[in-house]
């Protein structure tokens, strides 16, 4: 057990200066622009499938269009160039994947998709939030973040989910929460209203 947490801690560690790293990708990128930045940007783009060939840290048309298609498809402005939001847009897409990642990943697509979903129906809602990073890291709101698993790097899939759930696929039904019955502890869950089921997990408003 002492093995484990050590060993999230370290991960969270790496993550931590990973993300100082990334951070830096808030200036503004456009075509011409080059650089780890740039080669950051065309990695996330690639994991949700919008960029189709290799990484060259060069930002050009086809680097271009694919954020364009990002912007439109994520509700950001369509520029073609990254400045802060559309960088904290991708930023968001990668902290969402790394808990679909963490909670579901040996969960159907479907259930993966939904967990994504929930995350943006907390934002949507009053008693959360308003922001996907805040809810993310809520304290207690997600088991990943406390066991470490959200430290693991997600794989294409959570990627393409998160990107389903942005584009309007909801198979919770607007669920706030979800839980794995015969695992949860806390009586409070199961007086909630259950929406849909999923695999080994209750989705619930």
């Amino acid at each position: 057990m002492n093995y484990i947490k050590t060993l999230a801690a370290a991960a969270a560690i790496i993550f931590i200066l990973g993300f100082t790293e990334k951070a830096e990708a808030s200036r503004h990128l456009d075509v011409g622009s080059t650089g780890q930045d740039v080669t950051y940007i065309q990695s996330m783009l690639k994991k949700l499938g919008y960029f189709n060939t290799d990484t060259t840290g060069y930002y050009g048309p086809i680097t271009a269009s694919a954020v364009e298609q990002f912007q439109q498809d994520f509700g950001a402005e369509v520029t073609g160039g990254v400045g802060p939001k559309t960088a904290e847009m991708l930023n968001n897409a990668e902290l969402m994947a790394r808990v679909v990642h963490g909670e579901a990943r040996g969960e159907s697509y479907e259930g993966q998709v939904a967990v994504a979903a929930v995350i943006l129906n907390r934002v949507q809602s009053s008693d959360f939030p308003d922001s996907i990073s805040e809810v993310i890291f809520q304290p207690n709101a997600f088991t990943a973040i406390n066991d470490g698993q959200y430290y693991l790097q997600p794989d294409s899939t959570a990627f393409r989910a998160v990107k389903d759930a942005f584009l309007g696929w909801d198979p919770s039904y607007g669920s706030v929460y979800y839980y794995n019955p015969e695992l949860a502890t806390d009586q409070w869950i199961y007086t909630r209203t259950v929406t849909n089921q999923i695999g080994n997990h209750h989705f619930a408003y």
